[in-house]
């Protein structure tokens, strides 16, 4: 499964679309993940023409896009054997019934994540260490906080692995 990742789009404050890019660099995923920092529902309506979306609730999100059933503080996928969290804020979150991240004090195993995608700081990161496949897309549309063409992510799930990269939009 090919599935889009997005993230910090701050639509309409900070740029007013998406690049006409991300049509393309999404044509072929099967699902959006979006990691927050979304601010208007319509951002998901749009990001659903291309694919299903789902959301994490992002620290600048409040209003109308609370109440969207696609967004939640968190989320816990099983897809095709491989566990994905989706939440926005990597550093500073601590996930219930567990420490935080840094500490690798997963008390349940059996949820014990195979990929995070988290949001948050504007800049793209692809990690892959202890295990676990950390994805952050970066900004789609205000990448380091300026209002340029940003950065998304792909991840490819098959058979109980993952795989992601990040594109540069122009």
């Amino acid at each position: 499964m090919l599935i889009g990742l997005i993230s910090d789009t701050h639509i309409p404050y900070h740029a007013k679309a998406f690049p006409e890019q991300l049509k393309e660099v999404f044509r072929d995923v099967e699902l959006i993940l979006h990691a927050g920092d979304i601010y208007v529902a319509s951002v998901l309506d749009d990001l659903a023409r291309l694919a299903p979306v789902l959301a994490a609730e992002g620290d600048d999100d409040y209003g109308e896009v609370l109440a969207d059933k696609r967004l939640k503080q968190e989320h816990v996928l099983t897809i095709e054997g491989v566990t994905i969290w989706l939440f926005h804020q990597y550093r500073t979150r601590t996930w219930v019934g567990y420490e935080k991240f840094e500490t690798k004090a997963w008390d349940k195993p059996e949820r014990h994540p195979d990929v995070i995608v988290y949001g948050h700081t504007h800049e793209s990161a692809l990690e892959n260490g202890d295990g676990v496949l950390k994805v952050n897309p970066g900004s789609a549309t205000f990448p380091h906080y300026k209002a340029v063409p940003g950065t998304v992510g792909l991840l490819t799930v098959s058979a109980g692995k993952a795989e992601a990269q990040i594109i540069q939009l122009h």
